[in-house]
């Protein structure tokens, strides 16, 4: 029964694609004021690695006053939501949460989903169920991807950031459906590349072909703008989802959007409709850690001059992606080789995971380097320094 699960990990086995779990225990000491940071360690099977594969980029994981913010909202509003937001798990804890994001980036509405990946999923499969025309870049999440095709819409990826190929897509699209409406889908800031999307492009493109321009926003917000409001500074963005567990620091996400389409999610996204909600006291705590991603703007610049040092060290011994964010790629190419940096890596004390096929790409693997608030200036050094010395190793097999 079921000969083809043992038959295709055997296969990925002798790909080098076998995933397998890591039980990692995350080195974190309570934060006692405002410029304090999460550390940076983790400890596998009682050996201690720097990391540099977390997301959490502005290092407010364990937060003093985002911990203190949780314990609040579990004495005012409970641990569990105890039902769906349509049922009995609407709270002023989540409201309060919609109010603040609403505020933050200049939209009207919001909802909480429990994950990026069910809100991308469910949002794109409600938008899709009467006649429409979706359009991905073809580097976006497979959440997006699993959303667009679970759709009843008709789906086309477009080239990574081809905005010449997107728009001869759309206008041909046009003429021969002319009743369909359309959706352009991306990313702000590419989680596998670090790359950003041409917000501005994207926006004038939509509103000159009367389209709507959705933006998975996990990997900007918090880390991008004065405020940390991500892609939504650049230009008018009419869907925005990010989520909560990356540089905010707690769980779940959200979508922001106008009036009509929030009504509309309310009544026809399955994943809304279905899900118990969110923790009130986790809405409680991200509403604290936004706050605080507000107005510490020495996070951000912090990742940003980190960033320039560790290009600047690099000097060229790996092939490594254009980034202004805190991703950033190394691309070694084959599993194997990829998967023998990463063990060299752990070996000298650090923690960066190979990341293969179908994650990305066939000979893309690569090494996806997170640069956080909690590294420092001789981490830095110190990842730069064994990357070099096993450039030549891995090159050379």
């Amino acid at each position: 029964m079921f000969d083809f699960l043992s038959q295709r990990l055997a296969l990925q086995n002798t790909l080098h694609r076998f995933r397998q779990r890591t039980l990692l225990s995350h080195v974190v000491g309570k934060t006692t004021d405002e410029n304090s940071v999460s550390n940076n360690y983790v400890d596998v099977d009682g050996k201690r690695y720097l990391n540099f594969s977390s997301n959490d980029y502005l290092a407010l994981n364990n937060h003093h006053k985002i911990n203190q913010a949780l314990q609040q909202g579990a004495d005012k509003y409970g641990l569990c939501s105890t039902g769906s937001s349509l049922i009995s798990g609407y709270s002023y804890a989540h409201q309060a949460l919609e109010e603040i994001i609403c505020t933050w980036l200049n939209k009207p509405k919001c909802l909480l989903f429990n994950s990026g990946f069910s809100a991308n999923s469910g949002v794109l499969q409600a938008l899709g169920e009467t006649h429409c025309n979706f359009y991905l870049d073809k580097l976006s999440h497979a959440s997006i991807i699993n959303g667009a095709y679970g759709s009843k819409a008709q789906v086309k990826r477009f080239l990574h950031n081809d905005i010449g190929q997107l728009t001869r897509l759309m206008t041909t699209a046009k003429k021969k459906s002319p009743d369909n409406e359309q959706l352009i889908v991306s990313e702000g800031v590419f989680s596998m590349d670090g790359d950003q999307a041409n917000i501005a492009q994207l926006s004038s493109l939509a509103r000159q072909q009367n389209s709507l321009l959705y933006i998975d926003d996990a990997h900007s917000i918090g880390v991008l703008g004065a405020q940390g409001q991500g892609s939504c500074r650049l230009a008018n963005i009419d869907i925005t989802m990010a989520t909560f567990g990356k540089a905010i620091a707690t769980s779940g996400a959200f979508v922001a959007c106008d009036e009509t389409v929030f009504e509309y999610l309310v009544n026809f996204c399955r994943d809304y409709i279905y899900s118990t909600a969110m923790s009130p006291a986790m809405a409680w705590a991200t509403k604290a850690s936004i706050e605080l991603i507000q107005t510490q703007q020495w996070r951000r610049d912090k990742i940003a001059v980190l960033s320039q040092s560790f290009i600047k060290k690099m000097d060229n011994c790996f092939e490594i992606l254009p980034s202004n964010s805190s991703i950033h790629a190394i691309v070694i190419g084959s599993e194997e080789k990829t998967l023998l940096a990463s063990q060299m890596l752990k070996q000298k004390g650090i923690w960066l995971t190979a990341i293969r096929p179908p994650t990305v790409t066939n000979n893309k693997s690569r090494l996806r380097v997170t640069i956080c608030a909690n590294h420092k200036d001789n981490d830095i050094k110190y990842l730069t320094d064994c990357l070099k010395e096993i450039s030549q190793k891995i090159k050379n097999r």
